[in-house]
């Protein structure tokens, strides 16, 4: 499905493909096999390490923070003070980090990456920083509630009776990284060229983004003389 704004942006070629995700549509997966395809950088985990090498944070402590709002209590509270372990020192004066600080270091990450072109960004609200960037081709992957069930079953066979409530918490909390951050709507179908349900196979996403985006090879028979 293709924006109503932006589409002027298209006729420039595509250098940049994000990837938004529901959780357990293996989104990141294709990502990963797409940035493969077309030899172009993949973006994923890398953003949010990168984050906190940038502030100077322990990075399993910057994991914990990906894609979700802080805790209530200390939105509430941060405003009175910080916590040493969450003070960072960059920029000159200490700044907290935490979730919203982390996502501002990650957009930078994003635009700079835009900058350099051939690259595929998972999630982190890539599609809004880059909304109507001309080069850019935004997609949104979802699946049934089926598929999505029994992907958790297998990823965490333990907590399998916990499936439904684990996958509408964690993209509900996505939802509200991402509202929170840019004032926008995760799966809202404005902010994407493309909507694609993973049951129909790796292999026809890539080629329906390949076609849709320009990024097709040229056909063999091309090169060859009359």
């Amino acid at each position: 499905m293709l924006q109503t704004e932006g589409v002027g942006a298209m006729h420039m070629p595509v250098n940049v493909v994000t990837v938004e995700r529901e959780y357990g549509s293996r989104g990141a997966e294709f990502a990963h096999d797409l940035a493969e395809r077309l030899g172009w950088r993949l973006l994923d985990s890398e953003l949010v390490a990168g984050a906190a090498r940038a502030a100077g944070v322990d990075p399993k402590y910057a994991a914990e923070l990906d894609e979700r709002l802080d805790p209530w209590y200390y939105r509430y509270g941060k405003i009175f003070y910080h916590e040493p372990m969450y003070v960072t020192s960059t920029g000159g004066e200490g700044h907290a980090f935490d979730s919203e600080h982390m996502l501002e270091l990650i957009r930078e990450q994003i635009l700079n990456a835009a900058k350099a072109g051939n690259c595929v960004i998972v999630g982190r609200g890539a599609a809004c920083a880059l909304a109507g960037r001309a080069g850019c081709f935004h997609i949104f992957v979802y699946a049934t509630a089926s598929a999505k069930k029994q992907w958790f079953t297998r990823a965490f066979p333990k907590r399998a009776q916990e499936a439904e409530q684990e996958l509408a918490s964690f993209d509900r909390r996505r939802a509200a990284a991402i509202r929170k951050f840019y004032q926008q709507e995760w799966c809202s179908r404005g902010l994407y060229h493309m909507l694609l349900n993973s049951c129909i196979g790796t292999e026809a996403m890539i080629s329906a983004v390949q076609c849709a985006a320009g990024l097709c090879a040229p056909a063999a028979a091309e090169s060859v003389a009359d």
